[in-house]
């Protein structure tokens, strides 16, 4: 079968990988000179199963308007009269109880465990390497009321099977020496011994590479204009050099999935949730983090990469702009320089921002839509590192007629 990926991130490469590996016929279409220069790029760089979760909780709504008046704050909202975002609110409050918390972060939690299992086999069979490490993460908690509150998220992985471990100062400093000189700054943390780092750029670049290999068609610096149709079935891929043809259409465009396919009638509820990062060289690696250090007060994740400390965070709900906002670097920064400090040179460090597609409810979409030849993978929010090669072979799967090897029925657009 001839195959299009719409899309050449992390999501789009992974699909390509799986589908080629099964034999089809792949393109990739992206608008960028090569893979992973949009929303791939620099993210936390967190394969984080154990930290998969939905920011849609019951006291989410309540904790909003602490962040919102924070010094560093974790959220910046622009008041737009944008119908997307409004409608997307709306949906996210819908989300934010009990039920649904636990629901959704189930959803989560089994796709993204699937996710590291399948990204430990493509490494075995391919030994790609991308900075990787399998450390594990470490949730850093300031406050007594961040601990106790961690139980319900225990209560999940428990119910799922994930290791954990709970951890005093002490523990926490076993686990991440570079939190030796600042124990007064934080009470205790959980960490998951079976999440991974990484850097998914690189990742995505090397599968990419591996995919040509293959057989792979890349059609890069290509612009995607619309969909064709003929009755129920996509009939091309309308773009800035011609109309690219297939049997069967991918779409893994990140937070412009919904703008293309809004223009079939296709309710897609992803909306761009932009995130921050810095990429800090490391000056001391006595002071550096040795995996993920996630600091729970400021939502911001401190991940090592090689040579380099990787720090991400920030939900900024906007629209679709792309503009830095120095503001944003300085919550990275304090975070950094408050648990590790001495481990980088924060003036060396280069800053980053990018579009994280958010589904209100937390998972991602996967799957048909009513179109007959056109499937969705997208709406992976901040975790699309972490749920890339899972969703990519559960697409597999699912396009090749076989029973996926998790429960997926919940993951589509329907739900």
């Amino acid at each position: 079968m001839k195959i299009a990926i719409l899309g050449g991130g992390v999501i789009g490469v992974t699909s390509a990988w799986y589908l080629n590996q099964a034999g089809h016929e792949v393109t990739v279409i992206d608008r960028q000179p090569e893979p992973a220069l949009e929303t791939s790029f620099a993210n936390a760089g967190q394969i984080s199963p154990g930290m998969s979760a939905p920011w849609a909780g019951p006291d989410t709504p309540r904790k909003a308007v602490v962040w919102l008046l924070m010094r560093h704050s974790p959220l910046v909202v622009w008041p737009l009269l944008d119908p997307a975002l409004i409608s997307w609110v709306v949906r996210f409050l819908g989300n934010c109880n009990e039920a649904a918390y636990a629901r959704n972060k189930e959803k989560m939690v089994r796709l993204a465990e699937y996710s590291r299992d399948c990204m430990r086999d493509l490494r075995a069979a391919t030994s790609i390497a991308y900075d990787d490490r399998q450390r594990g993460l470490l949730q850093l908690f300031r406050t007594e009321k961040q601990a106790n509150g961690a139980a319900d998220d225990i209560h999940v992985l428990e119910k799922l099977g994930v290791p954990y471990e709970v951890l005093d100062r002490a523990g926490c400093v076993v686990h991440e020496p570079g939190l030796r000189g600042t124990t007064e700054k934080f009470v205790g943390g959980l960490r998951l011994p079976g999440d991974e780092t990484g850097d998914a750029r690189l990742f995505t670049q090397r599968l990419a590479d591996l995919a040509r290999q293959a057989g792979v068609v890349f059609r890069m610096a290509t612009n995607i204009r619309e969909l064709r149709t003929e009755g129920n079935r996509i009939s091309g891929v309308q773009t800035d050099q011609g109309v690219i043809t297939a049997d069967t259409y991918v779409t893994a465009l990140g937070s412009y999935s919904p703008l293309l396919l809004g223009k079939l009638a296709i309710r897609l509820h992803v909306y761009p949730v932009k995130g921050y990062s810095i990429t800090v060289p490391i000056v001391s690696e006595q002071a550096a983090p040795v995996s993920t250090v996630m600091d729970e007060t400021f939502k911001v994740a401190i991940t090592r990469l090689g040579d380099r400390i990787r720090v991400g965070g920030t939900a900024e709900l906007g629209g679709w702009s792309t503009k830095l906002r120095e503001v944003r670097r300085g919550t990275l920064v304090h975070s950094l320089t408050d648990l590790f400090p001495g481990a980088g040179d924060v003036p060396q460090a280069s800053f980053w921002t990018g579009l994280r597609p958010m589904t209100p409810d937390g998972p991602p979409v996967i799957g048909p839509t009513q179109f007959s030849n056109l499937w969705l993978n997208t709406g992976h929010g901040t975790l699309g590192w972490t749920m890339a090669c899972g969703s990519a072979k559960l697409l597999t799967d699912l396009l090749d007629g076989r029973q996926p090897e998790i429960q997926h029925e919940d993951l589509g657009l329907g739900r």
